[in-house]
């Protein structure tokens, strides 16, 4: 029989949850995503003028990088606080930081007004939003895996990520929509702030459904047999998470930042640098290049909960491994298609890439949430997760675009991208199958690798 903690919740119940984490995570994915759209189409002239036009766009996604080099703080400050404190809590906080940061970057005076403090001011802002999505994801992913039907898991879990492309559609929407109706000249000087002044609604919707929802039962449950283990006369105190996700988890930690690289990678170039690459070197017009990333998206928003119930049937890795593989081997015709010039060439190119991409990003909410013990299952979630993306996401558009200005090809970009694809391929390949795992099970109450490794074998029925 199934555990309490394990049993599923009301269907009414569930969906209430998986709505509050989907446009949570929706609204900070947007938030993320419109400062990549706008650093590759607008930044670089606002933020960085006086410089050749390939340099300014790279000045442009080093601030973008900057955002991920703060997601790994994010991810262990939250981790650490929502591993103590709950789930609920620090969603919440994310979803203020992130929506803030945002508003504010829609306010800020460019370098014409304030000169190299404008750079600055966007750079500090840049740091905030990464450091609130650093803690964003984790939260968001643990709170529909731990509430879930166990047998569904991999499906539930997919809808909070699917925030991803319904943010990457939502802000590329904007864009489109405004330099449709605008003018070039009126978009880079005042239509490219009013993305960026929506976010403050968007934050207030989020707010009031995301306080609407219950904390976590297997947190909660583990929470209190926690306290109980420290009331004890002979208690020994509680490990911070960290300490014990690094003496327990260290194999999963790396094994899920090798499962990232491919991912993140790949994702960031499809939809980030392909703004630069198609108005530069294929000679689309901007407006193309945007509403193909919007229709791939649509698609991509679709077949994610597909990928994530295919998981549930044949397991984890087996999808993203032929997430990644795909991705590898499309690279090639990915950038042939675009260099063709033609609309429809470039939406199945985009297309193809995204579904692909969402056979690895769809199972790995379940995936990296069923590889730690409870108490530690944020902090070593959002480690795994975030850390990666510093040497993933973070440089991918400044290393495609400088491999762009340096050879003048797409074949190098494709090269760093299929060797990302390898790395993928050894870690997943090392990894143990985690579909059958019951998340209330993987609570170990002492502090001992058997244990922990017995409990992480249990069945979920």
């Amino acid at each position: 029989m199934a555990s309490a903690a394990t049993a599923p919740p009301p269907p009414a119940s569930l969906k209430r949850i998986v709505a509050a984490s989907l446009i949570g995570t929706t609204i900070e994915w947007y938030d993320f995503f419109l400062y990549g759209s706008a650093a590759a189409l607008v930044f670089n002239k606002l933020f960085f003028p006086g410089s050749d036009p390939l340099v300014g766009t790279l000045l442009s996604f080093l601030t973008y990088a900057v955002g991920f080099a703060a997601r790994p703080l994010g991810a262990l400050v939250f981790g650490h606080y929502g591993d103590r404190l709950g789930r609920k809590k620090l969603l919440v906080l994310s979803l203020l930081l992130m929506g803030g940061a945002t508003f504010a970057i829609g306010l800020l005076p460019t370098h014409a007004t304030v000169g190299s403090a404008a750079p600055v001011l966007l750079t500090t802002l840049r740091l905030v939003q990464g450091f609130a999505l650093g803690g964003e994801w984790g939260g968001a992913v643990l709170l529909v895996s731990e509430h879930g039907d166990a047998r569904r898991r991999g499906f539930w879990a997919s809808w909070p990520q699917t925030g991803a492309p319904a943010g990457q559609l939502l802000a590329t929407g904007v864009l489109s929509l405004l330099t449709a109706v605008l003018s070039d000249e009126a978009f880079v000087s005042w239509g490219w702030r009013i993305p960026f002044l929506l976010s403050g609604v968007l934050v207030i919707v989020g707010l009031w459904i995301r306080l609407s929802v219950d904390e976590s039962p297997v947190f909660q449950q583990a929470l209190a047999r926690a306290e109980a283990r420290s009331a004890a006369p002979d208690a020994v105190a509680e490990k911070l998470p960290l300490v014990s996700v690094l003496r327990h988890h260290w194999r999963d930690v790396l094994i899920a930042m090798g499962a990232r690289m491919a991912e993140n990678i790949s994702y960031y170039v499809i939809t980030a640098f392909i703004l630069v690459y198609a108005t530069t070197s294929a000679g689309v017009s901007r407006q193309t290049a945007l509403n193909a990333v919007l229709i791939a998206s649509a698609v991509q928003f679709a077949v994610i909960p597909a990928w994530g119930a295919l998981s549930d049937r044949i397991g984890r890795r087996p999808v993203y491994l032929l997430g990644a593989a795909g991705v590898g081997l499309w690279m090639f015709p990915f950038f042939s298609l675009i260099d063709t010039g033609g609309f429809g060439n470039m939406i199945l190119a985009v297309t193809v890439g995204l579904v692909l991409h969402g056979a690895m990003y769809a199972p790995q909410a379940a995936f990296f949430s069923e590889m730690f013990a409870t108490r530690m299952r944020y902090s070593g979630a959002s480690i795994g997760a975030q850390f990666a993306s510093v040497a993933a996401g973070a440089p991918a558009p400044l290393i495609a675009t400088a491999l762009l200005s340096d050879y003048g090809d797409s074949t190098p970009i494709s090269l760093y991208v299929i060797a990302a694809v390898v790395l993928t391929l050894i870690a997943v390949g090392a990894a143990k199958e985690t579909r059958s795992r019951d998340l209330a099970a993987v609570d170990p109450a002492t502090d001992t690798e058997p244990a922990a490794a017995r409990a992480a074998d249990a069945p979920a029925v």
